[in-house]
């Protein structure tokens, strides 16, 4: 079955074969963080005793991944200052964040606790690390700015492409990153489930619908929903909907990290169908896990090692100068996941050393990226807490501004095109994560569900609160 799926943060465009360096997105080219991703946000109960300080403050709403409940708005968790108005301006509170919306209940230190984690579920939870939702935050705008960029751009000017594949080198793998970290606290239980049906799942089936019906009109396409087949960004819900019911997996496995980059590499040697955006499970699959492996003092060590930050600009600016080099000669969709050996064109050998190429290299540009986050709050530290938001909705946008051309002004300036772009695409993040959006869209991302997002009553004590004796 031919993809629906664009690439995580290129440009626009639904179909299934590869870009042809148009503006007009080609059948089955790719879209997180993703993403987004997300693709996540969530947020988290204060840690037990005993416990890392930081453990999880990011929730089922973390997506993008993130749910309901929590205060987003910096109120209590991104501090005064700066969290306090744009707290207020946003209204960032409930929902919408692509991790929290998908992550599940904090859980401080060990992963796997049960007991830990009901008590993270009954404990109050409006602490927030502004850290991660500064880097989500980023992360997202990156996904936002790479769709506003045509391919036609992209393939037409060999900075935009630098810049493109610069990009892509380490968002999505970093905001997948964070959805297994904010994923950590998954064991399967039966109200987390329900979490993940009611902030996922059901948000996938709402988009797709809506996507399908956005490219039929604007792209004259018949009207053909494939729920089995992600359309644009949904990619992200269907992969990390996946990944979460594997977490109890990981686990037990010896040695998780390398076997799940094991099957990213047999999964780009072998033929993998697109349902459920597969090969992007599979190949994205190493940075979920790894964010499951990582802890709260892992990240501090970014935070707060000035050798670490000190070296990070300088990786990036190799990075770009390397993409730049190399840019005339490369194919984006090394970067998608979503070509294996055979769709690339390449031998298997040469496949296998290009990949393990690319996971240093983006190993070495997410920890860069990561280093160089504000650690404190920040204006776009409330938005961070509703990057779900964002996340789908942006896609509608460059959907139609591709198909009816509103960009088309600005593809012959290359990169003076691609900087108004990038601006339009910043501009769009923020507003999108405001709260009068937010109100408007929420029956879509967080539509009421019976008996997942509403109380359920136990049998035989019907809307009582006596305790159960059994």
């Amino acid at each position: 079955m031919a993809s629906k799926i664009i690439d995580p943060a290129g440009p626009g465009g639904t179909g299934s074969s590869r870009p042809a360096g148009t503006g007009v997105p080609a059948e089955g080219s790719d879209l997180p963080p993703g993403g987004p991703d997300a693709p996540t946000d969530g947020t988290t109960a204060p840690p037990a005793a005993g416990h890392p300080a930081e453990a999880e403050q990011h929730t089922d709403r973390d997506l993008p991944a993130d749910t309901a409940g929590p205060r987003a708005d910096g109120g209590s968790g991104t501090g005064a200052g700066a969290g306090a108005w744009t707290g207020a301006w946003t209204g960032a509170g409930a929902g919408g964040d692509v991790e929290t919306a998908v992550a599940a209940p904090g859980v401080p230190g060990a992963v796997g606790s049960d007991v830990a984690g009901r008590e993270a579920e009954g404990a109050d939870r409006t602490a927030r690390d502004p850290f991660l939702d500064n880097a989500k935050f980023l992360l997202i705008v990156l996904v936002v700015v790479g769709h506003t960029w045509p391919m036609g751009l992209v393939e037409g000017s060999r900075t935009v492409k630098a810049a493109y594949l610069w990009i892509s080198s380490f968002h999505m793998p970093a905001f997948i990153l964070l959805s297994g970290y904010f994923s950590r606290g998954f064991t399967g239980r039966p109200a987390q489930l329900r979490k993940l049906l009611a902030g996922v799942l059901v948000p996938y089936l709402v988009f797709e619908l809506l996507y399908t019906a956005v490219e039929a009109a604007a792209w004259g396409k018949p009207f053909r929903l494939t729920l089995t087949e992600p359309t644009f960004v949904c990619w992200f819900l269907a992969a990390l909907f996946v990944w979460r019911l594997t977490v109890p997996l990981w686990r037990v496995i010896p040695w998780p990290l390398p076997v799940a980059a094991l099957v990213s590499l047999a999964a780009g040697t072998s033929t993998v169908g697109h349902d459920l955006a597969l090969p992007r499970v599979l190949m994205f699959l190493p940075w979920f896990v790894l964010g499951l492996t990582l802890r709260p003092a892992h990240f501090a060590l970014l935070r707060t090692s000035g050798l670490l930050r000190w070296c990070a600009p300088p990786v990036l600016v190799a990075g770009g100068v390397a993409a730049y080099a190399l840019a005339p000669g490369t194919d984006v969709h090394w970067l998608w996941m979503s070509h294996g050996q055979a769709e690339l064109g390449v031998g298997t050998s040469t496949y296998l050393l290009v990949r393990i190429g690319l996971f240093a290299v983006t190993a070495l540009m997410t920890g860069a990226f990561l280093a160089l986050v504000p650690r404190r709050a920040r204006w776009l530290t409330a938005l961070g807490a509703v990057t779900l938001y964002p996340y789908l909705l942006h896609g509608l946008l460059t959907t139609a501004a591709h198909a009816y051309g509103w960009d088309a002004p600005l593809r012959p300036l290359g990169p003076l095109g691609a900087a108004l772009l990038t601006a339009c695409g910043a501009a769009v993040a923020v507003l999108l994560s405001t709260a009068p959006v937010r109100r408007l869209a929420r029956p879509l991302i967080e539509p009421p569900v019976p008996g997942l997002t509403w109380p359920r009553r136990r049998r035989g004590s019907p809307g009582t609160s006596e305790p159960r004796t059994a």
